[in-house]
């Protein structure tokens, strides 16, 4: 409830803010790149959470084994358009992705959810397609585990800033190059241990252990039209403005940038230019429902990776703007794993089918209750089960395969359990239409079960269409 009705009011806000734009029409709202006199000023005062780390803070070992990485995974075709949802259409993303983490792991975004290729997890038997596969997940858990710990440094300073109103912290301070070096962080990371409680410590842990990462990767030159970023005039969008979805309450988004720079790509000359370099790939970021803020325009060079901490992705919007070469990210990030997770779905398999049982005799199957919210309960996983888990799995066709085989085990027990909630849905139909039940019960009962139904009848013809 609470979350449509903050959606609804979002939605009444964007619209009073593109009225206003319409009225504005050419006279675009000011943003800052770093060649901006105030451009440091402004992150400071209101992007101080968008913390930046420069490529050559980062390991050479780290950067080679995750570039070699993705540069596997286009090799072997891995990277894939989604088709995705919105307003009741569906659109081609002009990015190709794909996920990789824990195992059973999800993530859905634009009513489109998307299953992990797993990263090599102990106590799990993934077999992949090649070696050179198992290479590169193992190569982006590497990636994971650092930025966990960098998250972590990062919103220990944002903590020390905010607690002892340290004016210089390195996490906040991006005077001198607006980057942050991991033996500054150190020292920061260290300092705060005197003043950082337990329950603090686990809050951190909890906002920052990325269980999974969405990989992207966009050849701008290869893309017959892009979509014109529409408030600052900031130049062409490889992804529009939006907050990431599905996420842990206040966790951090790490991403690590990765374009192909070719030296045949030059930079132009900053000053001869108003605004953001066209040629070079920049992330966008605004003050949600702001029409007063300027915007940010930060660029991103081969191995810069930049952290959107605490609740930055809730009370700002970003985007990412295209340059000229192809270029790939790991956006790592904490899912609400709550209904997400194997483990969830097969959980909700087993509570259903607790109403279901099997005459010793005759091994005639029949249910143990026809109570309303029992039946409900075990309608609703029906509908989840279906339109969730099962259809959103083999809608996007069998791309999974190209890296591993792993979902097919989970996927077939999924459909066993769908054909035994078939048949509870046609145990309740005839028991529904004997005559002996206690007429309030049989209506009550018949009341929440013919809703269930024509949703799951809804749903069926938009995924046929589809």
């Amino acid at each position: 409830g609470s979350t449509m009705k903050r959606r609804a009011g979002e939605r009444e806000k964007e619209l009073k803010k593109k009225k206003l734009l319409e009225e504005l029409g050419e006279n675009r709202l000011p943003y800052l790149t770093p060649s901006d006199a105030d451009f440091h000023q402004l992150w400071k005062t209101k992007y101080s959470k968008l913390s930046f780390r420069k490529s050559d803070t980062v390991p050479e070992e780290l950067h080679q084994m995750v570039q070699e990485s993705f540069l596997t995974l286009r090799e072997h075709s891995c990277f894939f358009q989604d088709l995705v949802r919105i307003k009741g259409k569906d659109f081609l993303t002009p990015v190709s992705r794909i996920l990789i983490g824990d195992p059973g792991c999800t993530y859905k975004y634009l009513n489109t959810r998307l299953f992990t290729v797993p990263w090599p997890t102990e106590g799990y038997d993934i077999k992949y397609c090649s070696p050179q596969i198992h290479d590169a997940c193992k190569a982006l858990m590497r990636l994971n585990d650092y930025l966990h710990i960098e998250a972590v440094r990062a919103l220990q300073g944002q903590n020390l800033f905010e607690t002892k109103e340290i004016k210089d912290t390195t996490v906040i301070d991006r005077e001198q190059s607006f980057a942050t070096s991991p033996t500054e962080q150190g020292s920061v990371s260290n300092d705060q241990s005197s003043v950082c409680v337990a329950e603090d410590d686990r809050s951190l842990k909890n906002r920052t252990s990325y269980n999974l990462t969405l990989l992207n990767y966009m050849d701008p030159l290869q893309m017959l039209y892009l979509k014109q970023e529409p408030y600052f005039g900031m130049g062409n969008m490889a992804v529009s403005w939006h907050h990431d979805e599905n996420l842990v309450e206040r966790s951090t988004v790490a991403v690590y940038s990765y374009s192909c720079e070719d030296s045949s790509i030059q930079e132009s000359n900053e000053q001869e230019l108003k605004g953001r370099d066209p040629a070079v790939w920049h992330v966008g970021l605004k003050v949600a429902w702001d029409i007063e803020t300027p915007g940010l325009a930060v660029p991103l060079h081969q191995g810069d990776i930049y952290l959107m901490l605490d609740d930055l992705n809730m009370t700002h919007q970003h985007c990412v703007l295209a340059g000229l070469s192809p270029r790939f990210s790991s956006t790592h990030r904490v899912a609400d794993s709550s209904r997400g997770t194997l483990e969830y779905i097969l959980g909700q398999c087993e509570l259903a089918l607790q109403n279901l049982q099997t005459d010793s005799d005759s091994r005639a199957l029949s249910l143990k209750s026809l109570e309303a919210a029992v039946v409900k309960q075990v309608e609703e996983i029906h509908n989840e089960v279906e339109f969730e888990w099962l259809r959103q799995f083999w809608f996007q066709g069998k791309r999974y395969l190209k890296c591993t085989d792993w979902w097919l085990k989970p996927m077939a027990k999924l459909e066993e359990c769908w054909r035994k909630l078939e048949i509870m849905t046609s145990l309740v139909l005839s028991e529904v239409r004997k005559e002996q039940q206690i007429e309030e019960q049989r209506n009550e009962t018949i009341s929440c079960f013919l809703l269930l139904l024509k949703e799951r009848q809804k749903l069926r013809k938009e995924w046929t269409a589809r």
